[in-house]
């Protein structure tokens, strides 16, 4: 053993340094092994002045140490000699029994020992059972579904690895060297050494400690490093740096190597997974059925005060920013429409991003997978995107509040749900609505208002700072900045444009905007062009910050950059805002429930909690039973009304246009000869087009007759809007068939041709229809009439009526006009110019000032009273002359050819329903099931429709139910699932 001297080490200690090393270091004391600290202490100098040193031929003992030397015995005399050779024997067997113990016990003592060290060692391990979430479930399958030693084959060996590490003598070298620089007072000088300073300070002074030198040596060395120039010193700070970004970057290669191979073995194992190889359900991801909670939130109107506070990553900025370039960045493809300076985002897009084995893309309310691999799939899902935010935004405005909800699968893709905002705008240009500018902002504080939402602050690096619009906007909604991440873009130009390079890094510190934020990032998305891809924008990104003087002079650190990063902090940010805000949010949903249940037992007790949709299929179901109905009409019931309103529609039109001027003629040749003329230009032009008319009120009418008596104990008064609806956009689209008119005219002028009458019964029926129609004509005459002149004598004293005016002059110009009568009972309709001026001054000589217009007024009424009166009675003549006309009124007084022409008219009429009938039942009864079928289609494909048409509080509250349960359930399955991924 050496004497412990003040400067020379112990050997025990010098033995516990690797002799490779090429620098080599002094361990401090405190790091050395117990049991080379007791030998060390034993063996080193006393470091107390006061105690002497211990005399060098002290010997020490431990446990170990054979034991003391007993006095010598004197081998003389024969007798102890022969002790002596007897028990040497036994001596010797006794120590060696004695070296066993001591060798079992120093065996089991070590054991022990090493076992208490090894269970130290454990427990000061990190418990890393609560990270297994990290890692997704089929990696725990992949043992089971792969070939690991195939795998392991694949693996680059130990040499190869090896090559990529760094040169550890250079790198001493090169800290000892930096090291002396800094502690000469040249680390002002040394520019953006700081950051190697700090980790010579923390962990080379501890750790890694150079060991004390000769002052000789010493000397030579400060004499050394005086010669060293300010450039030569620059220099190799330079080289260093460059040697630790190499060093870095061969890192990154290798790092994007193998996650491009757990890519491609993720892709694999999930498409196995797609082929059912595994034959397990598959399972929604946990970022789908977020999303799912999403949309349904972003349709629900809450009247309980439950808003929206799910976290969403929400990103605005200014126009032209680089909003959508960032996105698309994230989402790996140019997925969005892209425009030079224009508005290209006019809606909220809601992307939801996932991992899958294919790179797809697919919208909420579609089927259609896009192959995001595919540029003529990438053009048409751009374009399909264009045309939802135009047809969303209403006329009259430039941009829209409504949701697009997008999905984008892939390998690699990090999991999260990001809101594309319209860019904020500082002025409204010509072609936009004059409210665009306070549109937008009510837009982007209605999503940045979410506590939970995290804000992506997109900012534009190649213009100045002071233009930008988004970061007042942001720190108002977010002034602490606990969920605000800034991201600056277009660094490439900004280091170009900018005479100050200091000026990125005051922004990525937050130093220059008033705006507060958890994390700072500087990205480069691409040069400019819309054929860029995302590969090449990659390759760009990443070789501008390998030569960019911002990282290598350490104003960005490495990860501040790449979009890579960039997607990675905000999707952890995002995951950790999701777990701890869900579970709060599924509360207030519960409480929402409980009210809107309690509203409903004290409201609705009898009733069952059906929805808009619900009801809708009910309301469908009773109006496709009350058209089939339409089916079950008899045939005697349809002709009896079709012949009934068709009369009444035409009756007019005979008696005034056709039967009142033929009856003015002279004779029967005449009175025909009209009628005939007459007839045929009736049925040319208004009798088929009238006649179908009546039909297809006929159908209207029935159709809603059975609608009405459909109520009863099971209707429910909420569909009578809808219905009514259904009816009226029925009957609209309904057109009767083209040809039934052609069809209808010659049958209707082939019947009224036909003059025969066969039989007395049909001659007693056309005798009772004129009857009838002549005694309705003058029952109307007589109250007109009777409107005209006012009331008789007898209701002015029974009923304390007068007469007015008007009625009074009306009364004696009737009086006047009847005197006429009786003295011309042949007289013509019309009245000479003479005869008013006759009655006028015979009224003028009784006082009554009286109009000729009046007069003839006056006269046309009474005339026709006196005609039908005539009529009547020579119908009740030609009861008996059936038999003149079967003779054709040859040799007789008696001439009945108007009862003929009523005989034509009603045969036309039966005629005609039974025709309209026929297209009725065949035809126009399904054509209208079918119109009423494709309305019910259109209004239940229409949810504005249907909440126009099916309105009212208990409509409403169940919505709200329907609606707070499914959400209550998915965000109840969705914490399930998270907590499970935990």
């Amino acid at each position: 053993m050496l004497r412990a001297g003040s400067v020379v080490t112990c050997i025990a200690c010098k033995g516990l340094l690797p002799s490779r090393m090429g620098v080599k270091f002094r361990v401090p004391l405190q790091k050395l092994h117990p049991l080379s600290r007791a030998i060390h202490h034993r063996y080193s100098a006393n470091n107390n002045p006061q105690r002497p040193p211990h005399c060098s031929a002290a010997r020490h003992y431990t446990s170990l140490s054979r034991l003391p030397m007993r006095p010598p015995k004197s081998r003389s005399g024969g007798h102890g000699y022969q002790q002596h050779r007897t028990f040497w024997v036994a001596r010797l067997a006794a120590r060696l029994l004695k070296l066993r113990y001591i060798l079992l016990g120093s065996a089991v003592g070590g054991g022990y020992t090493a076992k208490k060290t090894y269970d130290e060692w454990k427990e000061m391990l990190p418990d890393m059972s609560e990270y297994t979430w990290i890692v997704p479930d089929f990696v725990w399958e992949l043992s089971e579904n792969i070939d690991l030693d195939k795998l392991a084959s694949a693996l680059p060996e130990l040499e190869e690895i090896a090559k990529l590490l760094p040169d550890m003598e250079k790198i001493g070298e090169n800290f000892t060297f930096l090291k002396s620089l800094l502690s000469s007072g040249l680390g002002s000088e040394v520019n953006g050494a700081s950051g190697l300073r700090l980790l010579l300070e923390t962990t080379g002074e501890s750790a890694l400690r150079a060991p004390d030198v000769p002052p000789a040596s010493a000397a030579m060395a400060d004499s050394g490093d005086k010669q060293f120039k300010k450039s030569s010193d620059k220099e190799k700070v330079d080289q260093l740096q460059e040697e630790l970004l190499r060093t870095q970057l061969k890192y990154q290669r290798m790092l994007e190597r193998l996650e491009k191979e757990n890519k491609e073995l993720r892709k694999v194992v999930l498409q196995k997974d797609d082929k059912g190889i595994h034959q397990r359900k598959v399972k929604k991801s946990l970022i789908d059925m977020y999303s799912e909670v999403l949309d349904i939130l972003s349709d629900y109107d809450s009247n309980y005060n439950t808003q929206d506070h799910l976290p969403r990553v929400v990103v605005v900025g200014d126009q032209s920013a680089g909003k959508t370039s960032v996105l698309e960045m994230i989402a790996q493809a140019r997925i969005f429409p892209r425009g030079s300076g224009e508005m290209m985002t006019r809606s909220p897009v809601k992307v939801t991003l996932s991992e899958g084995p294919h790179h797809v893309a697919m919208f909420k309310d579609s089927s259609r997978e896009f192959d995001l691999g595919k540029e003529e799939d990438l053009a048409a899902l751009r374009h399909e995107i264009e045309l939802r935010m135009r047809k969303s935004v209403k006329e009259g405005q430039t941009v829209s509040p409504e949701t697009i909800s997008l999905s984008v699968k892939g390998p690699g893709i990090q999991r999260m749900v990001l809101v594309d905002l319209p860019g904020v705008i500082s002025t409204v240009t010509t072609g936009m609505a004059a409210d665009t500018k306070e549109t937008i902002f009510s837009i982007s504080k209605a999503y940045m208002q979410n506590p939970n939402a995290i804000i992506l602050c997109i900012q534009d690096g190649s213009v100045d700072a002071e233009r930008s619009i988004v970061t007042d906007l942001v720190s108002q909604m977010d002034p602490q900045g606990k969920r605000t991440i800034f991201v600056l873009t277009k660094v490439d130009l900004a280091e170009k444009n900018l005479a100050s390079p200091s000026r990125i890094q005051q922004i990525v510190e937050g130093k220059l905007f008033p705006m507060k934020a958890l994390g700072y990032f500087a990205v480069v998305t691409g040069k400019g062009s819309p054929n860029e891809s995302i590969d090449s924008i990659k390759d760009y990104e990443e070789d501008f910050f390998q030569n960019s003087r911002l990282l290598k002079d350490g104003m960005l650190k490495a990860h501040q950059v790449t979009t890579k990063n960039l997607s990675l902090a905000v999707s952890d940010c995002f995951w950790k805002m999701v777990r701890e805000s869900v579970e709060q949010q599924a509360d207030a949903f519960k409480a929402s429930r409980f009210n809107l249940e309690t509203e409903w037992k004290n409201n609705y007790p009898r009733l069952r909690e059906l929805d808009r949709n619900e009801l809708y299929e009910k309301a469908k179901n009773e109006i496709l039973d009350e058209v089939i109905s339409l089916s079950q009409v008899t045939p005697k019931h349809w002709e009896s009304i079709l012949q009934k309103k068709l009369w009444e529609r035409v009756s007019t039109h005979v008696i005034e246009n056709i039967y009142l001027p033929a009856a003015q003629t002279m004779n029967s040749g005449t009175f025909n000869t009209t009628v005939d003329i007459k007839l045929k230009q009736w049925t040319d032009k208004q009798l088929p087009h009238k006649a179908l008319e009546v039909a297809w009120e006929t159908l209207q009418e029935e159709f809603a007759r059975f609608m009405a008596e459909y109520k009863g104990k099971d209707q429910d008064d909420i569909f009578d809007k809808l219905k009514e609806a259904v009816k009226d956009e029925s009957i609209k689209r309904h057109k009767w068939n083209e040809r039934a008119m052609d069809s209808l005219r010659v049958i209707q002028h082939n019947a009224l041709e036909d003059r025969s009458i066969t039989d007395k019964p049909q001659w007693d029926a056309a005798i009772q229809f004129m009857e009838e129609t002549l005694q309705s004509r003058l029952k109307d005459t007589e109250s007109v009439i009777a409107d005209m002149v006012g009331p008789d004598w007898k209701q002015r004293w029974m009923s304390w009526k007068n007469r007015t005016p008007e009625q009074h002059t009306r009364n004696e110009t009737k009086n006047e006009l009847e005197r006429l009568l009786k003295l011309h009972e042949d007289h013509t309709a019309y009245l000479a110019n003479d005869e008013v001026t006759t009655v006028r001054k015979n009224l003028e000589a009784r006082g009554v000032e009286v109009d000729p217009v009046l007069i003839k007024d006056t006269w046309h009424q009474l005339f026709r009273r006196h005609f039908l009166q005539k009529a009547l009675l020579h119908c009740n003549l030609c009861r008996r002359g059936f038999y003149y006309y079967q003779r054709h009124f040859v040799d007789s007084e008696l001439e009945c050819n108007d009862v003929v022409l009523f005989w034509r008219i009603q045969r036309m009429l039966g005629i005609t329903a039974n025709t309209l009938r026929q297209q009725l039942t065949n035809t126009e009864v399904r054509r209208l099931e079918k119109n009423v079928k494709e309305v019910l289609e259109d209004f239940g494909e229409d949810n504005e429709k249907k909440v126009q048409l099916i309105t009212g509080r208990r409509v409403q509250l169940a919505e709200d139910l329907k609606k707070v349960r499914e959400i209550q359930e998915k965000l109840e399955a969705f914490i399930e699932a998270l907590h499970k991924e935990k």
